[in-house]
């Protein structure tokens, strides 16, 4: 069953009655790693990375997702003026989505890659029982090129940096394919970009979402923050790594 079927309390529930999965302050969290598709397999490793943002106040939450191939634009950024969710509305950061526009040819308003089975919707349902008030935007990579992960780097790098905003990286990290995440880290941590571009084009990561992964890496290094992931024990479809980037210096496990 997936969480659009959930409601408010049950989602409330399973945050309260679930861990973080790496634990530090709510206020130096600025990156989230969540799955890319949250259904009753997996819910518990959503909880356990939604839990971490537990008692902060985002004003905006940037959802970026890999869709590649699915639009003839690179980045391209639903029309909405609203997301709505079972839950209620969430308002669309116009200005934010223009920022963006602005900042490269390459972000489009575009609606083409915005169909069923995009993940906003998913994100925006965990974020309506965790925060009280924000807005939102949806940015998709539907080309997984060196030249356009580079250029989202950087425009999310510096239009987020001052803002109080969350980038929330959807993204399946299977626990089998630990070693090879790892190594993306690493390679993310030494600012190898070549090396990682390589391994997304590979084929071989097995994660779903790498683009989206090695993106919300790449940001962390820009703004300096520790990435720590951890496993779920709860999840039934398999172990999933879910996690967070978070200002240096703060406690990373509980």
């Amino acid at each position: 069953m997936r969480i659009t079927s959930y409601s408010r309390e049950q989602i409330k529930e399973g945050l309260e009655n679930t861990s973080p999965s790496v634990s530090a302050s709510p206020e130096n969290v600025r990156i989230l790693f969540t799955p890319f598709r949250i259904d009753a397999l997996n819910f518990s490793s959503a909880c356990a990375s939604y839990s971490s943002i537990k008692n902060n106040n985002f004003d905006t939450v940037v959802v970026l997702e890999s869709h590649p191939g699915s639009a003839d634009k690179k980045l391209p950024m639903p029309s909405n003026k609203t997301f709505t969710t079972p839950l209620g509305d969430v308002p669309v950061n116009d200005r934010l989505r223009n920022d963006f526009a602005d900042e490269d040819d390459d972000f489009f308003v575009n609606d083409d890659a915005f169909d069923d089975n995009v993940s906003i919707y998913d994100q925006l349902m965990m974020l309506q029982c965790t925060l009280d008030s924000f807005d939102a935007l949806s940015i998709q990579i539907t080309e997984e090129s060196p030249f356009i992960i580079k250029e989202l780097v950087a425009s999310i790098a510096e239009i987020l940096r001052n803002k109080n905003a969350l980038l929330v990286c959807c993204t399946n990290l299977p626990v089998s394919e630990k070693e090879g995440i790892e190594r993306v880290m690493e390679m993310a941590e030494k600012n190898n970009f070549s090396g990682l571009m390589n391994y997304m084009n590979s084929g071989d990561s097995g994660i779903e979402g790498v683009s989206s992964f090695m993106t919300g890496l790449l940001v962390a290094g820009e703004w300096n923050l520790g990435v720590s992931l951890s496993a779920d024990d709860g999840n039934l479809a398999g172990e999933l790594l879910t996690g967070h980037a978070h200002l240096q210096g703060q406690p990373t496990h509980g």
